[in-house]
């Protein structure tokens, strides 16, 4: 396939626009986008300059020039949106979680496989290329056999008892929140770059902030920008603000997670360290132009540079050394190697509904053992 893909967008949110601009990176046509409402629909068609603005999800679904579909709706929408796009014959693009329910996130996969087409999930931080060259030490030997895995996972927009968004309603985004949402993120990075999978997880999951406004308001918005923290209605927050996980891999490696929504100042600081025998390796998603490899003698800042280092980190450094890539370049990146499959070329990473229902299973581990408070096995 050598003509541009035609895509239709599913929900004009942030994530919405964040697709719709990789998209067009990509090469592809924007045919038309739905949203929760046929107004928003126009709206939204006219601001991102999109030709058709479809009256319903289905519409967009069941539109024949359309090859493509992405899915940037609420989570508990992904699952009726994807078998029905997969149904209909179309490549997908479904925002993650891929479903509420490890059931939902299997049935998925299973009709991926039934139908032929490519379906993936932007667990876009793969995509960093110093995470791939994280990796690479990793598969070389340069770190050697591993120690121990740690890291976190933390944000703030979720900090004030003004601040609220449909992900904290249980209904739209399912039964866990801040795991699912941003831990998920952190997991399947961790499992892709070490090479490990996690077997068994000890966790507990805490609300920190007991009410929250009944409204809804934008991802990343202040509370206060959209309502009277005073004089608004609110309702008990059942879903988690922080998350605190002991996972230990199939081969013994043990792994400490902290994940938190509610951590003033932090904003995307997904962060880990790999420590093996020889060195360790760590990243930070709000650095990510570097690396540092530690050894016993002496360590190392590693900075992206298109001229060196593994051919992974080279393919996806796009820009000079010096000139800052981050999540923009990751998403466009995925995106690309998205269409990239779907034309028949092999793609290194590509994040399918097979990591989606893998974390999906973690999820519920992590949901079960903190609801009776023992370790759970992850299957």
């Amino acid at each position: 396939m050598t003509e541009s893909l035609h895509v239709a967008i599913i929900g004009a949110g942030m994530m919405g626009a964040v697709h719709t601009r990789a998209a067009r990176l990509a090469g592809a046509t924007v045919c038309g986008i739905a949203a929760s409402s046929e107004a928003s629909a126009v709206e939204a068609s006219a601001r991102h300059a999109i030709p058709r603005a479809y009256r319903s999800a289905v519409e967009a679904i069941e539109d024949r020039a359309v090859d493509v579909v992405h899915i940037c709706t609420p989570n508990a929408s992904h699952f009726q949106l994807a078998l029905a796009a997969l149904e209909a014959g179309k490549h997908v693009v479904c925002e993650k979680p891929l479903a509420t329910t490890e059931r939902d996130a299997s049935a998925l996969v299973v009709a991926a496989r039934k139908s032929g087409r490519v379906a993936t999930i932007p667990f876009v931080y793969r995509y960093h290329p110093m995470v791939r060259e994280a990796r690479a030490l990793v598969q070389d030997g340069t770190v050697g056999a591993l120690q121990l895995i740690h890291g976190s996972y933390l944000q703030d927009w979720l900090l004030g008892a003004s601040d609220t968004n449909w992900r904290v309603d249980s209904a739209q985004g399912g039964a866990s929140r801040a795991f699912a949402d941003i831990g998920s993120h952190w997991c399947d990075l961790i499992e892709w770059v070490s090479g490990e999978r996690f077997a068994s997880v000890a966790a507990i999951l805490q609300t920190t902030v007991a009410r929250r406004p009944t409204h809804t308001a934008r991802t990343f918005s202040s509370g206060s920008e959209s309502t009277d923290s005073k004089s608004a209605a609110t309702e008990a927050v059942v879903t988690e603000d922080v998350a605190g996980a002991l996972l230990r891999t199939a081969n013994g490696v043990l792994a400490t997670l902290t994940i938190s929504q509610v951590s003033a100042g932090r904003k995307n600081r997904l962060w880990f360290e790999i420590d093996g025998a020889r060195a360790s390796v760590t990243f930070d998603q709000e650095e990510p132009e570097r690396l540092w490899v530690g050894a016993r003698d002496e360590s190392r800042l590693l900075v992206r540079d298109p001229s060196r280092g593994s051919a992974e980190q080279r393919r996806l450094a796009t820009l000079p050394a010096g000139h800052s890539q981050g999540y923009a370049q990751c998403f466009e990146a995925f995106v690309a190697d998205t269409y990239a499959t779907i034309r028949g070329e092999t793609c290194i990473g590509l994040p399918t509904f097979e990591d989606g229902w893998r974390s999906a299973r973690i999820v519920e581990a992590v949901l079960a053992s903190s609801r009776e408070g023992h370790w759970q096995a992850i299957h």
